[in-house]
């Protein structure tokens, strides 16, 4: 076996170019090493590999045989370097960004518009689901990144805080009367609760905030989508708990009112969620340097 692969090369630039001295050019070595090269592949198979004669070198029919081989590599090397390449100043490849509906549409949209402008070709594969699933997503090696909802305690994950949201009750034109009212959540128990789903960080930190002050959070209505969450609202079948940035729009138009409390209710934290120890893409490096 010959473990040197720079044997290989010289001699698959001898056989392609027919002359030691340009094989030599194109390596960026001395004619003699070309020759000490080929002289140890000779020796090691056994096989003459080369008749000289007055224009260079010639392949013998053993020289045929291997050249029929190291070819086929060399080309492959040369693909993958050129791959390699590419995946590194972004021409292809892919970024794969796990995450949920109400983010992406939310807030990562502009920046993934930004990142598939700039370049198209990677391709973007995003896979949608609450931060469990997410979570399920980046260990199974379907994801090369989650943005989700803080805290996130699991020593294989490195999170990444990026940003703050700011969570509130809102209400549509059926609870006019509350408008102008500041409730206790005693008060907002009285009235019908929207929630999202029970395995969402949303939902889990508004459950825990009212347990600190001895009470329980029961929703009239449970839905799947931050969409469902704030038409509910709006159409008047109860008040909804959803991120105050995903309802700007409503606010500002006054299809939806804020719901004011006697309590502060803290702000949440959205990170970037990876595999620790694991490397990134490139692709996937770029894309976290502009959503940080």
């Amino acid at each position: 076996m010959i473990n040197n692969y720079e044997l290989y090369k010289v001699f698959y630039w001898a056989a392609k170019t027919g002359s030691l001295t340009q094989a030599a050019k194109a390596l960026f070595i001395t004619q003699p090493s070309v020759s000490h090269a080929i002289k140890q592949l000779e020796y090691s198979f056994g096989n003459t590999l080369f008749y000289r004669n007055a224009k260079g070198v010639e392949l013998t029919q053993e020289g045929i045989i291997l050249y029929s081989y190291i070819e086929q590599s060399q080309i492959l090397i040369t693909m993958a370097e050129e791959k390699m390449a590419a995946l590194k100043n972004l021409d292809s490849g892919e970024l794969r960004v796990g995450g949920s509906d109400s983010l992406f549409k939310h807030y990562l949209l502009p920046y993934l518009e930004d990142f598939h402008q700039q370049h198209p070709g990677i391709k973007l594969h995003l896979n949608h689901g609450t931060t469990p699933e997410v979570i399920t997503f980046l260990k199974e090696g379907r994801i090369d990144l989650g943005v989700v909802r803080m805290p996130i305690i699991d020593s294989q994950l490195e999170v990444r805080e990026s940003f703050q949201l700011q969570d509130c009750f809102v209400a549509g034109a059926r609870y006019a009367e509350l408008k102008d009212k500041v409730l206790s959540l005693n008060m907002l128990l009285q009235h019908p609760v929207i929630l999202f789903s029970r395995n969402s960080r949303a939902r889990m930190a508004i459950t825990e905030i009212f347990q600190s002050y001895g009470l329980t959070l029961k929703p009239e209505i449970e839905v799947g989508s931050v969409d469902l969450l704030i038409e509910f609202a709006k159409r008047g079948l109860g008040i909804s708990y959803v991120t105050r940035e995903f309802v700007s729009k409503e606010l500002d138009e006054g299809s939806l009112f804020e719901i004011q409390l006697d309590v502060p209710l803290p702000p949440s934290h959205v990170g970037i969620m990876i595999m620790r120890n694991m490397p990134l893409t490139s692709a996937a490096r770029s894309f976290i340097e502009r959503i940080r």
